[in-house]
């Protein structure tokens, strides 16, 4: 409800207590549940174990039948042998379904009973079943039964499945329409606490409910509006268009939000924020009408000034509806809708009356007007698309698909929890602050060759085919003991000529590779200096791509080198939400937004402008050095996952497919248009960015082996944060990555279905990639084999 001063809590309880005459039964069958899961419209329900309660004044077996029903359903039964011990029952547990045996009136009066039960206030919510005798010849009329308060009548049969398979339609009919009702009642309750007033009506615009509040608001007693087809009371000062606009947005099913004049029962006219929400009931047509209202704060205004206002409420402002809109498989990823801002219905209108007579307007806001404008001379159901598409663009996540519920998958709800948010923004009682770290300096006892013609033999060959995909990164890891990142960053800065263009003497280049792998951390399974020298190799092989090398210039392949070489430095081991909510001093340095990627380029020219030994800038001309800096920083903040969906949706609708258009035009052999897309300065930067996004998370398109390892690594790192969270009482991001319980199939599957298939489809589009395609089919049919084995772990056991 808007602005509400106050959080109502609304919840749904049933009477846990203990039976006191449960019904045994000698074949005792497992419940098949206790504890139900009601969706009802946007509310969740839970049904606690039905408590049912068999009046029956003899064991027969009939009242065996419902008995052995009960059990098989998992529903509590309770058995009253005459009308007193019934009622005491009752009052006791507060049955959810009660079942009168009316066969044999004279053990007792089952019409008189059930007035009785229904004389109780609980009673309300209960169904009351009669059991009457087979009819001999024509059928009686249940309308006896119906006045003397039963829900409905079940003809004597003992076979136990048509006992049970009752129970199963009362349980899915009236017992849930009345746990719903209760429902609506605990709804009414908020609504009768609200500060704001909210009336409701028909379709034909009577009053059906209003609240307390409207009561003081408007001078009205309840009882004087919810007579017999009263119509909402109408001011004369809303002009007629107003009262047209509203009513041709209700019909339409859309909600109308602005100012607008409501008559008091005085017969003064107040001037409110009023929002009308129509409601959908049978047959799809608009059935009742929920408007909440609350007074304008200024009632000094003339009333030329409200006109005005009036007129530039107008404007439709929509509820957004949640739409499961799961990406799979397809470029064109939706966005989440999210719902319309309650709190601008308190914002003052002469404010919106001054933003929108502003010059300065955003592009996206340019485009909603041209719709907008559009939508007034366009039939209905190009008014309704219309309506879906401002829906979408009026949201602030515009490339970030919405996830299906956390039971369907709660693999990638973790994965995307945890890479591509930014924490829960809560700090615990026991906060973790990160020490600060004093940067590493080289240390002395590391013997490092001066040149490439230096390298050891044995670590020379490890890097010969350095050059090719199937690169072995764990050979290089253990015969440089862990430094992977100075020695095949030497050979490839120097395949690439970066010291040349740079006028750096390569010795200042050595002892940056060194500084910088200094400043990884070794302790951490996966964010390590081996990392980074994997995404460096990566790297170098898309800049050798021809795709890559058309639309790139030697400063942007000198960038992507050094963005790679340092996107991970001195990274703690944790995700950003982690230090979010561990409240990190990082965190608070970079107000909780991509706080590791700003803490990577931040440090990586901290360390190496500190130092002449190691600035391999230091003999750039400035403006190029500007340039080159903006392009790493830019580089490595897009290694941040919350923009992924953004960076690969305009890589393909401003590269693909411009240069697929012009294929199917024929037109691929223009050169001049093609270079024309490649080379466009912001598609440039799209390039480099989808370049080091898919050299950072291109494990599962690795050799096999190699994807294996670098799966247990991450994984490894995520099990020891979900550790660490439990230890100091954190938010547990990513609960699927406990070490005890986690399928690494599973978690590998999710990473590939929702980050890495489109991103490669596209990367593989632009830059011919057939072997890595072919290594992630591979990767991912090998955990499918392992998780419909239902293995949890890296590889399958020994034969």
């Amino acid at each position: 409800m808007m602005g509400c001063a106050s959080s109502i809590h609304i919840s749904d309880r049933v009477n846990h207590s203990e039976d006191s005459q449960n019904c045994s039964h000698p074949g005792h069958i497992k419940p098949q549940s206790t504890l139900t899961e009601v969706q009802f419209g946007p509310m969740k329900l839970y049904e606690d174990q039905l408590q049912v309660l068999l009046v029956f004044a003899k064991d027969d077996a009939q009242s065996n039948s419902f008995c052995w029903a009960c059990e098989r359903a998992g529903f509590r039964c309770n058995v009253a042998r005459t009308p007193e011990a019934a009622l005491e029952s009752f009052q006791e547990k507060n049955h959810d379904l009660i079942i009168i045996d009316h066969r044999h009136s004279r053990y007792f009066d089952a019409e008189a009973l059930c007035p009785s039960i229904r004389g109780i206030s609980c009673s309300h919510n209960t169904v009351i079943v009669a059991v009457v005798k087979r009819p001999d010849r024509e059928e009686a009329t249940v309308m006896p039964l119906i006045s003397a308060g039963f829900n409905r009548r079940y003809v004597e049969n003992s076979n136990m499945m048509s006992c049970y398979n009752e129970l199963l339609q009362l349980h899915h009919g009236e017992i849930r329409a009345q746990i719903k009702l209760r429902a609506c009642n605990a709804v009414f309750t908020a609504l009768e606490q609200s500060q704001e007033a909210i009336e409701i009506s028909s379709e034909d615009h009577f009053i059906q409910y209003v609240n307390p509040a409207y009561e003081c608001i408007m001078g009205y007693q309840r009882g004087e509006l919810l007579k017999e087809n009263t119509e909402v009371p109408k001011s004369e000062k809303n002009k007629p268009d107003l009262l047209e606009n509203i009513s041709s947005c209700i019909r339409r099913g859309k909600e109308w939000q602005g100012v607008y004049y409501a008559k008091k029962k005085n017969g003064d006219s107040v001037q409110q924020n009023v929002k009308m929400t129509p409601v959908v009931g049978q047959g799809g047509k608009i059935r009742h009408c929920v408007s909440v209202t609350r007074p304008l704060n200024d009632h000094n205004k003339t009333e030329k000034s409200c006109e005005r206002v009036q007129a530039e409420s107008q404007t439709d402002i929509q509820q957004f509806s949640k739409h499961k809109d799961r990406r799979k498989g397809s470029l064109d990823v939706r966005s989440t809708t999210s719902r319309g801002s309650d709190g601008s219905s308190q914002r003052r209108h002469s404010s919106m009356a001054r933003i929108h007579s502003m010059t300065i307007e955003a592009p996206i806001t340019k485009v909603i007007n041209i719709i907008n404008a559009a939508q007034e001379s366009s039939p209905m159901p190009v008014a309704e698309a219309l309506d879906r598409v401002l829906e979408i663009l009026r949201t602030t996540e515009l490339y970030s698909p919405q996830l299906g519920t956390k039971e369907e998958d709660p693999h990638t709800n973790d994965l995307v929890g945890g890479l591509m948010t930014d924490g829960l923004r809560r700090l615990s009682g026991n906060e973790y602050i990160l020490a600060t770290k004093q940067l590493h300096h080289i240390p002395g006892h590391l013997t490092t060759p001066l040149s490439l013609n230096d390298i050891p033999p044995c670590i020379a060959q490890t890097m010969e085919n350095e050059d090719s995909w199937d690169f072995d990164i764990f050979n290089l890891e253990s015969a440089t003991v862990k430094r992977p990142l100075s020695y095949l960053g030497l050979k490839i800065f120097s395949r690439f000529g970066v010291c040349e263009f740079l006028s750096c003497p390569e010795a200042t280049l050595r002892s940056w590779l060194q500084i910088i792998e200094a400043n990884y951390h070794s302790s951490n399974s996966y964010h390590n200096s081996t990392h980074a020298a994997d995404v460096l190799h990566a790297t170098a092989y898309f800049l050798c791509k021809e795709r890559v090398k058309q639309s790139l210039d030697p400063i942007d392949e000198v960038a992507a080198l050094i963005a790679a070489a340092v996107h991970d430095v001195d990274h703690p081991g944790r995700t950003n939400s982690f230090l979010c909510n561990a409240g990190s001093e990082l965190a608070i340095l970079y107000n909780d937004t991509a706080v590791l990627e700003s803490h990577h380029a931040a440090l990586a020219f901290q360390i190496t402008t500190r130092d002449d030994k190691c600035n391999i800038f230091k003999n750039m001309e400035r403006n190029e050095y500007r340039t080159l800096r903006q392009a790493v920083i830019d580089m490595v903040l897009a290694t941040e996952m919350t923009k992924h969906f953004e960076h690969v949706n305009k890589f393909v609708n401003s590269i693909n497919k411009p240069l697929a258009a012009l294929e199917e035009n024929g037109d691929s052999s223009d050169e001049d248009s093609v270079q024309n897309i490649l080379t466009a300065p912001e598609n440039r930067i799209l390039v480099k960015r989808m370049l080091i996004k898919c050299a950072d998370i291109s494990n599962p398109c690795r050799p096999l082996e190699l994807c294996i390892e670098w799966a247990g690594r991450i994984s490894e790192e995520y099990f020891a944060q979900t550790d660490e969270e439990k230890q100091q009482g954190l938010p547990v991001v990513m609960p699927v990555f406990d070490r005890n319980t986690c399928s690494v199939p599973k978690s590998q599957i999710s990473f590939i279905d929702y980050f890495i298939t489109d991103m490669f489809d596209a990367w593989d589009a632009f830059a011919d990639l057939p072997n890595l395609m072919q290594h992630l089919d591979n990767n991912f049919r090998y955990w499918k084999s392992l998780d419909e084995k239902k293995l949890h772990s890296l590889r399958p056991p020994p034969e």
